[in-house]
């Protein structure tokens, strides 16, 4: 009985591995035509349309900036710009940004005076740091030079406003005065705390390297003037900024 069973066990587990065996092989031979299907369909596209230049992205561009802001003291700036082509070389933009410092020359001395007075007045020892950041606004024309595909030199201008906020603080002893300064009997005017907005005019120009359509590097310096309504108390000076740094961005 027992070699009855057996024989007529394998031919069935012959036959199931058979099966399988074609079943492996109609499934390798689908895969492959896919396969191939799939690259020649790829093919006929790539051949069919070819990758975008420049000139095909009518409508603008949108950057992200990264700079060094430097002026009486070096900091940095970073920022985001969107623009639209009105012409083959003109373009319309607005920038938005915020410099981490751009403190006039005169913002140090300013508080030095008020940390000396404490000094003589006070037992503990008198520290202070000074900070004079500026967030700005701005719109203004780009002209660009052509050139070639892969590089655009340019030029720009713009105008806006500009705030910027005097961010000096005091300490005494390692405690920080500043908020209850006044009954260390010192008021701050105006050249010390609080903030002001006025026109910040924009001059520069870059170098566009179109990299990977529609990726560009924007490799620029831009020079700002912060004009001063004398509201400050810092005998009418205005803020330079200076800008040199990098943007990354995309055509549309």
């Amino acid at each position: 009985m027992r070699t009855d069973e057996s024989s007529a066990v394998r031919p069935d587990v012959s036959r199931w591995r058979l099966e399988g065996r074609r079943r492996m092989k109609v499934a390798t031979v689908v895969v492959v035509t896919l396969a191939c299907a799939l690259g020649m369909t790829a093919k006929a596209t790539a051949q069919t349309e070819p990758s975008r230049s420049v000139s095909d992205y009518q409508l603008g561009y949108a950057q992200g900036l990264v700079q060094s802001s430097f002026g009486t003291v070096t900091s940095q700036s970073f920022g985001g710009e969107i623009g639209f082509n009105v012409g083959r070389s003109l373009r319309v933009f607005v920038e938005a940004g915020r410099a981490r410092d751009a403190a006039r020359p005169t913002l140090g001395p300013s508080a030095q005076i008020i940390a000396s007075y404490l000094a003589q007045t006070q037992t503990g020892a008198v520290s202070f740091s000074v900070k004079q950041p500026v967030a700005f606004g701005l719109g203004g024309i780009r002209y660009v030079f052509p050139y070639d595909e892969d590089f655009e030199p340019y030029v720009m201008g713009g105008l806006g406003v500009a705030r910027d906020t005097r961010a000096v603080r005091f300490s005494i002893a390692g405690t920080d005065v500043t908020d209850a300064i006044g009954q260390h009997g010192v008021v701050l005017g105006t050249d010390l705390s609080g903030s002001s907005m006025n026109v910040m005019v924009s001059l520069g120009g870059g170098l566009v390297w179109n990299a990977f359509s529609p990726l560009f590097v924007d490799l620029h310096y831009r020079y700002g003037r912060i004009l001063s309504d004398g509201a400050t108390g810092v005998d009418g000076a205005g803020i330079n900024l200076n800008r040199a740094g990098i943007g990354v961005g995309m055509r549309f």
